[in-house]
């Protein structure tokens, strides 16, 4: 069976990998995101129940 095989598909998947670590990963993460998370206030809101008009 040839998929079995690993001699060509090894390197292709060794090369891609190291592609990926080596130059475009740094390149992606040395995006500044435009919209950076905040930080939410950790207040409750005040809610009221709703009043049921058949109960």
């Amino acid at each position: 069976m040839p998929q079995l095989n690993p001699n060509p598909w090894f390197f292709i998947m060794l090369s891609s990998w190291l592609t990926f670590s080596l130059i475009i990963q740094p390149k992606l993460l040395s995006f500044v995101s435009m919209n950076p998370p905040s930080r939410k206030s950790t207040t409750i809101p005040n809610t009221t129940p709703w009043t049921w008009p058949w109960t």
